[in-house]
């Protein structure tokens, strides 16, 4: 198997250390955090290996999974370790996750256990799909973008940079969020958004 690093030793980075305990593919080396107080202590029986600067400088092939559910912040912490050339993004999909063959998908995304993409999606890189999400047919995933657990997507939606969609909430076919946006939790979207800030309700209507 192979090491992995993961940044982020709050839940989701925990989350994502008990789904790739159940792989057969890589073994966590443990965190990294840039909260000091735990640096050089253990999570979960994985060690805090230091902060992000622990990555910037190692000078060896690393694999590293970025756990940061906030879409611009994940955003800030990948452009500064994609100075180190030494360091890859690979894909963490749960094993249990249905994906079809005609899925595209980049890299540094995490999708986990209970998701199911049906035909011909494109994901981009550096998206995170929570727990049990479905997500339709010919749906397009630009980056950065954080889907919550439950949440389901229908055919033919486009989903710009940086969007963060709630637990629970439902877009219907064909619609487009723009970039930046976040939708609140069990909402639902039944129009395009065009205009970025925070979504919430049913209908989902912009917070003034």
């Amino acid at each position: 198997m192979n090491n992995i690093v993961i940044v982020g030793a709050s839940g989701f980075g925990r989350e994502v250390a008990w789904q790739i305990e159940n792989s057969d593919k890589w073994n966590v080396k443990g965190f990294v955090d840039d909260n000091e107080d735990l640096e050089h202590k253990s999570v979960n029986d994985y060690p805090v290996l230091g902060t992000i600067d622990f990555l910037l400088n190692v000078n060896e092939k690393t694999n590293v999974v970025v756990a940061i559910g906030n879409p611009q912040i994940r955003k800030k912490i990948v452009e500064r370790l994609q100075s180190n050339k030494n360091i890859s993004f690979p894909n963490i999909v749960d094993k249990d996750v249905i994906i079809d063959k005609t899925v595209t998908i980049g890299f540094g995304n995490i999708i986990c256990k209970g998701s199911i993409l049906t035909t011909n999606l494109e994901i981009g890189n550096f998206n995170h799909i929570n727990l049990n999400c479905t997500v339709g047919h010919d749906v397009q995933f630009h980056d950065y973008i954080t889907v919550y657990p439950g949440v389901n997507i229908s055919g033919n939606v486009r989903i710009n940079d940086c969007v963060e969609i709630g637990t629970g909430t439902k877009i219907i076919q064909g619609k487009e969020i723009v970039k930046e946006t976040v939708i609140g939790a069990g909402s639902v979207v039944v129009k395009d958004i065009v205009e970025n800030g925070t979504y919430i309700g049913v209908p989902a209507k912009q917070m003034k």
